[in-house]
């Protein structure tokens, strides 16, 4: 009996407190740590993916249907398939046209899109309504869930209205595609914010305003607000875009740095 009490275990069990169960703990502690903050990053960046917009098939068709609207007004098209041929039309309704006359032809290309008797119809039927906002409230939400095609991602939001209410009557453009392709301030003043301003304001009843951003490419749509008068525009003062088209071929041209203040095509 004296031999076995002195007789060492068989299996020794090292102390839960011994310093290699505790650096073992600590390891195993650090890496789930690891990998949790691995899921979170990869989760916020699978969201971000997940809001980025991807054209289908119904966005293909309106592509085609506003394309071919453009090509028959102007009597153009470009030999570019998709999108890359839209851009070329685009820059193509600036061509020996003052700012106005493309302005119109793009009035003129809006209008093209719907009958005129539902233009006409919603301008009396549902433009009074609530003093404006239901009108403005529908079209916005119209507009952002069928023009992500045209300009990219869209979220609706509240704007402020003139008497200090809000309406969630905005549409947010996060990085306009029709801006950021066509590289150009008089494409997106004169085809696009400019006659899409008109075409709300005097076809369907709803004012709007339009903000675009030159520096990162967004917008801000306001339902619901009429634009400012020319002269407090800002966006009609913006100079040329770096990147250009138009704006690298007069410096190739004139052999300088073009140094204008605003876009010659604004």
């Amino acid at each position: 009996m004296a031999f076995l009490a002195h007789r060492r275990p068989l299996i020794s069990f090292p102390s839960l407190y011994s310093p290699k169960i505790r650096h073992a703990a600590q390891i195993s502690c650090f890496s789930t740590r690891s990998n949790s903050v691995e899921a979170v990053e990869l989760k916020s960046l699978s969201s971000r993916k997940e809001k980025e917009y991807s054209p289908g098939i119904i966005d293909d068709i309106f592509l085609n249907v506003f394309r071919g609207k453009m090509a028959q007004d102007i009597g153009w098209d470009s030999e570019k398939p998709g999108y890359d041929g839209l851009i070329d039309v685009a820059h193509r309704i600036m061509v020996g046209r003052s700012n106005s006359e493309a302005t119109e032809a793009a009035v003129r290309i809006l209008r093209s899109l719907f009958p005129s008797w539902l233009l006409e119809l919603y301008k009396i039927l549902v433009s009074p309504i609530a003093g404006g906002k239901v009108a403005s409230v529908m079209v916005a939400r119209v507009t952002a869930l069928s023009c992500q095609w045209l300009m990219g991602t869209c979220t609706v939001n509240s704007v402020d209205m003139p008497d200090g209410s809000s309406w969630p009557s905005g549409v947010f453009v996060e990085k306009c595609k029709y801006l950021e392709e066509s590289k150009c301030v008089g494409v997106c003043i004169n085809t696009c914010k400019l006659p899409t301003q008109t075409f709300f304001n005097e076809y369907m009843g709803v004012p709007l305003v339009m903000e675009p951003d030159f520096n990162d490419y967004s917008c801000q749509f306001k339902f619901g607000v009429n634009p400012p008068p020319p002269e407090d525009d800002t966006a009609l003062k913006e100079p040329c875009l770096q990147i250009c088209p138009n704006a690298i071929r007069r410096k190739e041209f004139n052999g300088s740095t073009v140094n204008a203040s605003k876009c010659p095509k604004a």
